[in-house]
């Protein structure tokens, strides 16, 4: 199951180095493919406003 970014998202940059197979795309709020995503958790690990879950 993919990780998938709320509302809650500042697009502060911070998930996009962490994940290691490019699955996170800028915008107003960041978002992430599924069909790239391998459920690693990274990108949770370094998200401020926990914005980031399981989908």
């Amino acid at each position: 199951m993919a990780y998938v970014i709320s509302d809650e998202c500042i697009a502060c940059g911070a998930c996009i180095d962490e994940c290691p197979v490019d699955a996170i795309s800028e915008g107003d709020i960041y978002s992430i493919d599924p069909e790239l995503c391998t459920d690693c958790g990274s990108c949770v690990e370094v998200c401020p406003t926990e914005a980031i879950s399981p989908e």
